[in-house]
């Protein structure tokens, strides 16, 4: 079918080594879009249907899906366009299904920040006055330069996002406002244990340095007070599916054969030739290593996948011990 693909001269190169590479590598923004209709093939969505009293509700990323329902409840059917653990997220083909859904959904929650600009396109295709779409990019006020997309590592951006959609379903359903609020005060209560498993390693482990491959859960580890040694430059790279500068490598291999770091963290969902090479070498030195998502894993909530990550972080610094799966 003949199709087009959206992205950056940066994309385009990173195309072609994918077309070329022997092994899973990175693509950054990829989006192969046929001319009539889109969709997303891996995650296979099907089209929600709202019943009485209810609006479909769709979240770009599957956190961000999970948030409005926890807000929602059974006012809204949420559907979830990127909810896959076992894929990069940032390279997929699209289906009919998204525009479908996309197209009943009276709320849509973004995150912007050039990780999901498919959706700008998919909404423009069914425009419609009445649809709230929550960008968190502009929520958050960040410049579209902003290096590390992935907000929702950051503590202080679910509540915001949250207080948000609450706001939007009130406009949309009135008569509920009520249990939006109370939906929205309960899960700010929820996140405690997060806030407080941070404090708690911030208190005790405070400078810890690490290594990471990609800036995934970077926003978590400056809240927690760990200092990462990995250059930004590498975790780029990483993360856009470019080659870095073997200088860039050979500083990472120093973190792991000097034992300057006492965790690596990596990405779990892509792992090319690369991030194989330093997990070896972490291996070799007994570094603990920690893999962390881009996706929610099954099994959690928002709230629960965030603090499983800091207890992983925490049992890697206090026991050694690694975590590759949650």
């Amino acid at each position: 079918m003949l199709g087009v693909v959206f992205g950056s001269p940066r994309l385009l190169t990173r195309v072609r080594r994918l077309l070329a590479a022997p092994v899973l590598t990175r693509g950054r923004w990829l989006l192969a879009v046929p001319v009539l209709t889109l969709g997303l093939s891996a995650c296979g969505i099907t089209e929600p249907v709202a019943g009485r009293g209810q609006i479909v509700a769709v979240g770009a990323e599957n956190e961000y899906a999970n948030v409005i329902s926890q807000i929602g409840g059974r006012y809204v059917k949420v559907a979830a366009i990127m909810s896959n653990p076992n894929t990069d997220p940032h390279t997929f083909e699209a289906s009919p299904s998204v525009a479908a859904t996309v197209a009943e959904a009276r709320l849509v929650v973004q995150n912007g920040v050039g990780y999901d600009t498919f959706m700008n396109r998919v909404e423009a295709a069914s425009p419609d006055a009445s649809r709230r779409v929550i960008d968190v990019q502009t929520l958050l006020g960040l410049p579209a330069s902003t290096p590390n997309p992935h907000l929702w590592y950051s503590p202080a951006t679910m509540p915001r996002v949250a207080a948000a959609i609450a706001a939007d379903l009130s406009r949309l359903l009135p008569a509920h406002r009520r249990t939006f609020a109370a939906n929205l005060a309960r899960f700010d209560r929820s996140l405690a244990p997060w806030r407080a498993a941070l404090a708690a390693f911030r208190a005790r482990y405070a400078g810890t340095p690490v290594a990471v491959t990609e800036p995934v859960a970077d926003y978590m580890l400056e809240a927690a007070g760990t200092r990462i040694a990995t250059p930004f430059s590498l975790q780029a790279d990483i993360m856009n599916g470019t080659d870095p500068a073997p200088q860039a490598v050979s500083l990472e291999d120093g973190l792991f054969n000097d034992h300057t770091v006492k965790v690596f963290l990596y990405n779990r969902q892509v792992t090319d030739t690369l991030t194989q090479g330093f997990l070896a070498l972490a291996a070799a030195r007994h570094i603990p290593v920690v893999g962390v998502y881009e996706t929610m894993p099954t099994g959690y909530d928002y709230q629960g996948w965030m603090l499983a990550e800091v207890r992983a972080l925490t049992r890697a610094v206090a026991d050694r011990t690694s975590t590759t799966h949650l």
